[in-house]
């Protein structure tokens, strides 16, 4: 291949990556947590917030109570089929206000009293699945704009990968598993970044179209409605009708469209049943579940829907096993980005490609950044780092780990927070833009080098809060702390404790290299200055004194 023509590759390669790279190493890092969201929710909802469980035999009388104490739930209600750590009660439904929305459970005491109560479900995985779909980008409304800005660095997520591939290809057969570790450690971080990239281009290709795709989906339904649908609606819905005062006796209960379902689909999981309309003649209950040998149309469900007075299935394409070629093709889009499929094995793999392509992006940055290094004279002096290495220094270290620390100590902070009987979901989201911004302030201020050293320990510190206060919450439960016991709850802690190490680890191998490492690397206390001006300016050329 000409040398000019890889030249253009390279140069598309290194500026896409490096304009969408720390962008991306947050959504790949949040995205890999969220292969474990609703362990990760049972994790942080407080077991005192739960109402009494109940038998499944006892809903139909907690049901006909609430409808006569509560009509609001003719809006519409979910049942909880089993109980769970993060089930705080059989029934919950959700009152949705013009700011804000209200959410309420409902159970029976022991004399079959009805108890009523509101509460505040935990956000710390919806905090985790905002930064996986907008980088951390605030925002409000039905589409965050970081949803948008995703999709458009997903474009060109696209192009360093179609440029990547053509980097590698006149050396792809000799080098495909090199991995050389030695003194020159930007031929390392080059050949961890090429094997990673190639070895799992099938899946950041999945991700990158789904992305393009779940961003821009209302463009490309108006374009079809334009182009193909015309004045005919793509969506069709018929408006609901008045409902017969004599079919509201009339309701299906649970175990009736269970015993349906499992008609349907034995192998199918219920996992909820929400009812909806229930006051118009289009009333309906969907029932969610699980099938890992099926892919499923949501993020790890599948449906199916019910007339809520006859018990008729009204929808049956999302249900495994009853798909049709185009809903095939459909759910596969979906299940492919959220691995919703194949069961836990699949999304342990996903986790570790997810972390894996936060590397990609990291590793990336650090070969740029290498790629300017000014070289140590011959005479032993050692040139202050150009000022825009020092910036995406700074920066790369400061958003990546800043994100991994500030993601962790939320979790900390969310749990200590709600030992205070009070709600956490504030602490969340302001915890996590607290530490993240300060994060990128320290690594200005103090240099890359410096700054790296201590969010590493940052990271550890952060995980080892994490153990500690589980183990309290199981030693004092006293104080307001809790610890879940069940398999998965225990594997936050378990997976806690293995990143607290590694994280230990690298922060003693990085400190050792700071110190003791070449003198002419950004990665050294050297040539990285300690304190680097916000304002923006170009450094003095002098050389740096050696330390």
């Amino acid at each position: 291949m000409r040398t000019d023509i890889l030249k253009t590759y390279k140069t598309l390669h290194t500026w896409t990556g490096l304009i969408c790279g720390i962008a991306l190493f947050i959504c790949f890092f949040a995205g890999a947590l969220t292969m474990f969201e609703e362990q990760l929710d049972r994790w942080a909802t407080p077991p005192q917030q739960k109402l009494p469980w109940i038998e499944r035999e006892k809903l139909p009388q907690l049901i006909e109570r609430l409808q006569q104490e509560q009509p609001q739930i003719y809006k519409g209600f979910t049942v909880h089929v089993s109980e769970r750590e993060n089930t705080l009660a059989p029934i919950s439904w959700t009152d949705r206000g013009e700011s804000q929305n209200t959410y309420w459970y409902a159970s029976l005491d022991a004399d079959d009293n009805l108890l009523v109560a509101q509460r505040e479900p935990s956000q710390m995985a919806d905090l985790i699945d905002h930064l996986h779909q907008t980088a951390g980008i605030p925002g409000k409304g039905h589409h965050y704009y970081g949803v948008y800005v995703m999709g458009a660095i997903a474009i060109l997520y696209a192009l360093a990968l179609f440029s990547g591939v053509i980097l590698l290809l006149p050396t792809l057969a000799k080098d495909f598993f090199a991995v050389r570790k030695g003194k020159n450690l930007k031929r390392f971080w080059l050949d961890t970044h090429n094997v990673i990239g190639i070895t799992s281009l099938p899946f950041h290709i999945v991700i990158t179209l789904t992305v393009i795709v779940f961003a821009f989906h209302d463009q490309f339904y108006d374009a079809l409605q334009e182009a193909v649908y015309g004045d005919r609606p793509i969506f069709e819905r018929s408006p609901p009708s008045p409902l017969n005062p004599d079919q509201a006796r009339k309701l299906w209960m649970p175990d009736e469209l269970l015993a349906r379902t499992y008609e349907l689909s034995p192998a199918f999981t219920p996992r909820e049943i929400h009812y909806s309309r229930l006051n118009n003649a289009g009333a309906s209950a969907r029932i969610a579940g699980e099938n890992d040998a099926h892919m499923l149309r949501g993020a790890n469900r599948g449906f199916v829907t019910f007339d809520a007075y006859t018990g008729d299935a009204t929808s049956l394409e999302y249900l495994p096993g009853y798909e049709d070629s185009w809903t095939d093709v459909l759910n596969a889009f979906f299940a492919l980005h959220f691995g919703n499929y194949g069961g836990s094995w699949v999304r342990w793999i996903y986790f570790a490609l997810g972390l894996s392509g936060a590397y990609l992006f990291y590793s990336g940055n650090l070969l740029w950044i290498e790629s300017r290094r000014r070289k140590q004279r011959r005479d032993g002096a050692v040139l202050a780092q150009p000022f825009n290495v020092q910036v995406m220094a700074a920066l790369t270290v400061g958003s990546c780990w800043g994100c991994v620390a500030a993601v962790i100590s939320s979790m900390v902070i969310g749990k200590w927070w709600g030992s205070f009987s009070v709600t956490p979901n504030g602490s969340y989201l302001w915890s996590y833009y607290l530490i993240f911004i300060a994060a990128v302030a320290w690594a200005f201020w103090a240099g890359a080098a410096r700054a790296l050293v201590h969010l590493l320990w940052l990271c550890a510190g952060a995980c080892a809060a994490l153990l500690v206060t589980g183990i309290i919450g199981a030693l004092i439960p006293g104080k307001g702390l809790w610890l879940h016991t069940s398999g998965a709850t225990l594997a936050v802690e378990a997976t806690a404790l293995i990143g607290g190490l590694a994280f230990a680890l690298m922060a003693h191998r990085t400190r050792q290299r700071v110190q003791f490492g070449p003198h002419d690397s950004i990665w050294s206390y050297t040539a990285n200055p300690p304190r680097l001006p916000l304002k923006l300016r170009r450094p003095a050329t002098e050389t740096a004194t050696s330390m």
